[in-house]
């Protein structure tokens, strides 16, 4: 249960756990939206300011591994010509990623976290998926390889929360150590435990992991860069707002 009451330039969150009641103050002007789970309880930030946050990548892209023939980036929006990533030059850990991103008809794509290596980055990393989960061959595929879920291991608790081609979507991934949270549109679609993932060919739901994608999730790092994938096929992705916040 969550519930908000605003007084002045407090905004007073009280949740209630299987320990009791928590409240918490928050500043208004923050907005900050808590999630309130069994155990603890985890924040989404919704600042209009910047506050502890800072682009990704730089207007000139100087800090970006990326084909300068495949990747621009003009008018605020960063998008590719062909199916190739652009990488940050430096790895994260416990962190917020928040941006937003425009499907095309048809559009596969995604965000790679915790890579540590960059040119074998599909077995050693996680993808957030981005995909037109309208159309109807993402409609006739698993849940847990269509848009927000993580890619092959866990679909989102909601289907279709991604708008509709040509709109702009927000999302907003949080990670700490092996702890992932994925907002997408304002809802709370993932909230996952990589050590869980003890197995390289079953999800814990029992479905089964992509036989290319064999090392159990429990096992990997932490750490690493972070990409985006580009254009696949004649589907088109962009992204705009790309900014991080380390813990």
């Amino acid at each position: 249960m969550i519930r908000y009451l605003q007084r002045n330039l407090i905004l007073i969150a009280t949740a209630f756990t299987v320990s009791g009641l928590v409240i918490v103050p928050v500043k208004a002007s923050e907005k900050e939206v808590i999630h309130a789970t069994a155990n603890n309880i985890r924040f989404f930030s919704f600042k209009n300011s910047n506050g502890g946050f800072k682009p990704l990548f730089k207007k000139d892209l100087s800090n970006a591994d990326y084909n300068k023939e495949v990747w621009s980036y003009k008018d605020g929006i960063l998008t590719a010509t062909s199916d190739e990533a652009i990488w940050t030059l430096e790895e994260y850990e416990n962190f917020i990623l928040d941006l937003e991103f425009k499907n095309d008809i048809n559009t596969n794509s995604g965000v790679i976290i915790y890579c540590p290596d960059k040119n074998n980055w599909i077995p050693t990393s996680i993808e957030i998926q981005i995909a037109d989960d309208y159309h109807e061959m993402w409609q006739s595929l698993p849940e847990n390889v269509r848009c927000g879920s993580i890619f092959g291991h866990k679909g989102a608790n909601e289907q279709f929360v991604v708008k509709k081609p040509g709109l702009w979507n927000r999302l907003i991934i949080r990670v700490k150590g092996q702890q992932i949270e994925i907002q997408l549109n304002g809802k709370i679609i993932i909230d996952a435990n990589l050590a869980e993932w003890t197995s390289g060919s079953k999800n814990p739901d029992g479905t089964d992991v992509p036989e290319w994608l064999p090392q159990p999730y429990a096992e990997l790092q932490t750490k690493g860069y972070i990409g985006f994938q580009g254009k696949h096929g004649e589907s088109n992705i962009w992204f705009r707002n790309i900014k991080i916040k380390q813990f």
